[in-house]
C-alpha cells in the first residue's frame, strides 16, 4: 500500500472544512438563549401575577410593559444570532458528512433552505440532522472506529419535538398578543409566554448536546477520508 502523498493530504484537509469553532460559537449563543428563557419565564410570571391583582397602577402597568419590551426585545436579537451561527454549524457539518459519504440525500444549500420553508421546516431539518448522525454514525462503525460519544438518534428525536412544541405555542402565544381585547387573553398569553419559557430550558440543553456529541464525533470523518485515500492510492 502507497503512503499518501503531501497532495493527498492538502486535498483531505480542503475537502473536509473546520467545524469545531461553529460548532463553539452555536453552543454558546444556545447558552445565552437559554439564560434569556429562564429570563422570560420570570417576567411572563411576574405579569401574570400582576394581571391578577385587585388594581394595578400605571406605574406598574408601565414598567412591566418595559421591562417586557426589553426581554422581548434582547431575545429576539439573540434567537436570531443563535440561528444564524446554528445553521451555519449545520451546513458545515452535513458538508462534510457528504465529502465522506457521497449518497447524501441532500445538497448543503438545501440544509439552510430547510429551516425557513413553511411547513417543510416542521420535519425536513429534524430529517437532516437524522441522516446526519445515522450515516455518520454508521461510517464509523464500517471502520472500526470508536468514539468516546455514541449519537443516538433519540436525542435528535427529543429535541426535535420540544422544538415542534415550542415553536407551536410561540406562534399562538405572539398572534393572541396581537389581539389581546380582554384581560383574558392577556393571561392565556402571558400563560403561554410561561409555557414556551419553561419548554425552551430543555430545549436549548437538548439542541447543545446534539452540537456538542456531533462535534465531538465529527474529527473522526478525517480518520475515515483518509483511509479512502490510502486505498485509492493503491490502486491507482
Amino acid at each position: 500500500m502507497n503512503d499518501l502523498t503531501t497532495k493527498d493530504v492538502n486535498e483531505m484537509h480542503n475537502s473536509l472544512r473546520p467545524n469545531a469553532r461553529r460548532a463553539k460559537t452555536a453552543i454558546t449563543l444556545i447558552w445565552v438563549i437559554l439564560i434569556l428563557d429562564i429570563f422570560s419565564f420570570i417576567s411572563a410570571y411576574l405579569q401574570y401575577g400582576l394581571l391578577y391583582a385587585p388594581e394595578i397602577s400605571e406605574e406598574a402597568a408601565e414598567a412591566n410593559d418595559l421591562r417586557q419590551q426589553i426581554i422581548g426585545g434582547v431575545y429576539l436579537v439573540c434567537f436570531v444570532i443563535s440561528a444564524v451561527t446554528f445553521i451555519k454549524w449545520f451546513r458545515r457539518a452535513y458538508y462534510n458528512l457528504s465529502q465522506v459519504d457521497s449518497y447524501v440525500s441532500y445538497s448543503s444549500n438545501d440544509v439552510a433552505i430547510s429551516w425557513f420553508l413553511p411547513i417543510i421546516n416542521l420535519f425536513k431539518p429534524y430529517q437532516i440532522t437524522k441522516e446526519l448522525y445515522q450515516k455518520t454514525k454508521q461510517l464509523l462503525t464500517e471502520n472500526s472506529i470508536e468514539s468516546s460519544v455514541k449519537l443516538s438518534t433519540s436525542t435528535v428525536i427529543a429535541w426535535w419535538t420540544l422544538w415542534v412544541i415550542n415553536s407551536i405555542l410561540g406562534q399562538i402565544a405572539l398572534r393572541l398578543a396581537r389581539n389581546t381585547n380582554t384581560v383574558d387573553d392577556l393571561l392565556l398569553s402571558t400563560w403561554l409566554d410561561m409555557a414556551s419559557s419553561l419548554i425552551g430550558i430543555p430545549l436549548a440543553l437538548l439542541a447543545i448536546k446534539v452540537i456538542r456529541d456531533y462535534a465531538t464525533v465529527e474529527p473522526l470523518l478525517y480518520e475515515i477520508q483518509s483511509e479512502d485515500l490510502k486505498i485509492e492510492s493503491a490502486m491507482t
